[in-house]
């Protein structure tokens, strides 16, 4: 063996597994990338497709009243306790109400004193004067011998009070003369009362004594 030889065998050599320890560790830190990539380019390759997919699908929906219903639902405000919530603006419309027309007022009823003037626009004034029956008889030109006719008819018709008014018919006066605007002067007068009925009673009967035995049938005359 020469010089050289002994130095190169003296040489420590490296150990044979020192040299087979770098070759595994590459070889899984090159499959790691591989890997890596071949799932990176898949999900590129599928992510356009799944878009597509979903897209062409929520296109191709039919419209239903539930798809409608969704999409309003999409459109509602949800508050919560203490906030604030501004008022809804409506529309507003105008109601025309017709108005009721006004009632015509009622014509006042007559008084009891137009009906005893037939419908006149002033009833006579009512007798305030005195005097007996015999007076009023006397000045109103009936004779003495037809006193108890006259008396009898017209404490039936009056009760010898000058002023008494049927209410219902509107005779008025002694004799309750009808109407009584028929009296010359003033109904209410008993010599102008009595002195009517003395034309009407000879008039009508022929004398006082058949206008009396009229009453007594017919309770009027």
């Amino acid at each position: 063996m020469s010089p050289d030889n002994e130095l190169i065998s003296a040489s420590p050599r490296p150990a044979a597994s020192g040299r087979k320890h770098p070759k595994p560790a590459r070889r899984r830190v090159s499959a790691v990338f591989a890997a890596l990539a071949v799932v990176g380019f898949s999900a590129a390759m599928i992510a356009p497709m799944g878009s597509s997919s979903t897209g062409s699908a929520a296109a191709d929906a039919p419209v239903t009243a539930f798809s409608l219903a969704a999409a309003d639902t999409q459109n509602i405000t949800v508050t919560v306790e203490g906030a604030d919530v501004a008022p809804m603006t409506r529309g507003t419309f105008e109601v025309y109400v017709k108005p009721k027309p006004k009632p015509k007022p009622k014509p006042a009823p007559a008084s009891s004193d137009t009906e005893g003037q037939g419908g006149g626009s002033s009833a006579p004034p009512r007798y305030t004067g005195g005097g007996s029956k015999e007076d009023w008889m006397t000045a109103a030109g009936i004779a003495s011998s037809d006193w108890a006719y006259v008396d009898y008819i017209v404490s039936k018709e009056s009760g010898w009070n000058p002023n008494a008014t049927n209410p219902s018919s509107g005779a008025c006066g002694l004799v309750q003369a009808l109407p009584c605007s028929k009296v010359p002067g003033n109904g209410y007068n008993p010599v102008d009362n009595l002195r009517w009925g003395n034309g009407y009673a000879v008039g009508r009967y022929g004398s006082w004594s058949a206008a009396y035995a009229f009453w007594t049938r017919n309770h009027w005359w």
